[in-house]
């Protein structure tokens, strides 16, 4: 039997096990932390279930399709709940945008903000829907291995002007500046700025309406024990707890992994669900590869890291939906600060996440789970002590705003708090510079640009995850995972 050895319980890591299982490659899983998850760690305090990272599932079909290779269903270990709206956007001068799927609704919240934008709103659902069928439906799902792949994608992208921006695709349909946010925030649920990331990145739009948004009970970290569960009964082995140090080499093959305790275990393929920087530059640092291959992805632009407030309150809040965006004064000016200028600024854009109001199970009875999060510049531009006083000041400052804008007896109310820094995101994913989503999702670092699913030297060495294409998210990453386990399936066949 064909073995392989996966880096990393991300969900990309957990995907791609799944599928080498029921394709009968014997996998075993390795991962740094106590719990599988990746940014889909979890915590519990004090009654209160706080999830760490992805709040939302779109794409169900999917996931679906990891349970259904081997006859299952995802119904038998998750249980998805739907979520409306899917977003409510705020705005300071108290305009709220519900964000749905009920499009004679969503064209009701349309007309109250901009009536002369619902035909411009039209067309940019159009485009929309031939982005996500060209982008994600044909190419979401499949390795760029070559510039010729590349060149064949070439026309597609091409026709739907690929090098714009979303920020500038919506502005060409609507006018309204409200409306322009609304169509264009969701890069930054990927780690892209509306204002530089590929109007292909449109197609999220498409993706929520048509598949909805989902919250699992319990949290999302229901979604990773479901997985876990279903790589486990497969026959696959996970092993918690237990860095990987190095890739084992021999010559330009991987054949195996040691971890920090010293177990070390051979196989015909390795693929890291790992940060890019930290594969090549730790794990292969003895490599000449790794060497080449760090020193390259140093000159790549890194996106930017979050800035995450978890709280548990008293009180339950039926009014506040179980996602808010609440846009600040500025929006380019914002987006400058983070991606470009490396300010951590006074003012924010904030997205709060309310689970306990889909499923009171994530709070004590007659409490909510919240946790609020400010996308900030990564550890390479913004140089402030986030560890310390600063940090402990910038969580207060967010929980202010919400306390401002919804909740004016917040303080009152919390009976546990922490927040999540971009330093935890290095110190506990390995991540460069802190950074929540791996490569800024350019165009030029997109597809055939981003890392590529198997090594160009080390043929039996593969990767999965946020910074191989198509991208950040749970869809893309298990997306990632699909393409990645028909070249390993081919290869090993």
């Amino acid at each position: 039997m064909k073995t392989a050895i996966v880096i990393g319980a991300g969900f990309g890591g957990l995907a791609l096990g799944i599928r080498l299982q029921s394709a009968g490659i014997q996998t075993t899983i390795v991962e740094a932390r106590d719990k599988a998850g990746g940014r889909g760690y979890h915590w519990k305090r004090e009654g209160f279930t706080f999830d760490a990272g992805p709040t939302v599932i779109t794409d169900p079909p999917c996931l679906e399709e990891l349970w259904a290779l081997s006859g299952n269903k995802i119904s038998d270990d998750v249980d998805l709940m739907p979520v409306k709206p899917f977003y409510r956007l705020n705005w300071p001068d108290g305009t709220n945008y519900d964000y749905a799927n009920d499009e004679e609704a969503l064209r009701e919240e349309i007309r109250k903000i901009a009536p002369d934008d619902l035909d411009g709103y039209e067309k940019f659902q159009d485009y929309s829907r031939g982005v996500e069928r060209e982008g994600y439906q044909k190419l979401g799902s499949v390795a760029f291995l070559s510039i010729l792949s590349m060149l064949k994608a070439a026309p597609a992208l091409a026709r739907y002007q690929a090098w714009r921006s979303v920020y500038s695709i919506a502005s060409k349909y609507v006018k309204n500046d409200k409306l322009r946010q609304a169509l264009s925030f969701q890069t930054l649920l990927v780690g892209g700025n509306p204002m530089t990331t590929s109007s292909i990145y449109a197609l999220i739009h498409t993706i929520e309406k048509r598949g909805g948004v989902w919250f699992a009970r319990g949290g999302t970290n229901k979604l990773v024990s479901g997985m876990v569960a279903l790589f486990e009964r497969l026959g696959g082995t996970i092993r918690l707890g237990d860095p990987v140090e190095e890739i084992e080499m021999q010559g330009n093959r991987a054949t195996g992994v040691r971890t920090a305790s010293g177990w070390q275990q051979s196989a015909d393929a390795v693929a890291t669900n790992g940060d890019l920087m930290h594969s090549y530059a730790k794990l292969l640092g003895n490599h000449p590869r790794g060497k080449s291959a760090a020193k390259s992805l140093k000159r790549k632009r890194w996106s930017p890291s979050l800035f995450v407030v978890h709280f548990g309150v008293k009180g339950t809040f039926p009014e506040i939906p179980h996602h808010m965006i609440l846009f600040g004064p500025r929006y380019k000016g914002l987006l400058d600060d983070i991606y470009n200028n490396g300010r951590v600024p006074e003012d924010f854009s904030l997205y709060l996440h309310h689970p306990s109001v889909t499923d009171a199970s994530m709070a004590p009875e007659g409490h909510s789970t919240f946790y609020v999060l400010a996308p900030v510049a990564h550890l390479g531009k913004a140089k402030v002590d986030w560890d310390g006083d600063f940090g402990k000041q910038f969580a207060e400052n967010i929980l202010e705003e919400v306390a401002q804008r919804l909740m004016p007896d917040l303080k009152e109310r919390i009976v546990t708090q922490f927040h999540y820094a971009p330093t935890d995101f290095g110190r506990d994913l390995s991540a460069n510079l802190g950074s929540a989503f791996s490569l800024e999702p350019v165009l030029w670092q997109s597809a055939w640009f981003r890392a590529h699913n198997r090594d160009d030297v080390i043929d039996n060495l593969y990767f999965v995850g946020a910074g191989t294409h198509p991208g950040a998210g749970i869809p893309g990453v298990v997306g990632s995972a699909k393409a990645t386990a028909a070249l390993m399936l081919e290869d090993l066949a």
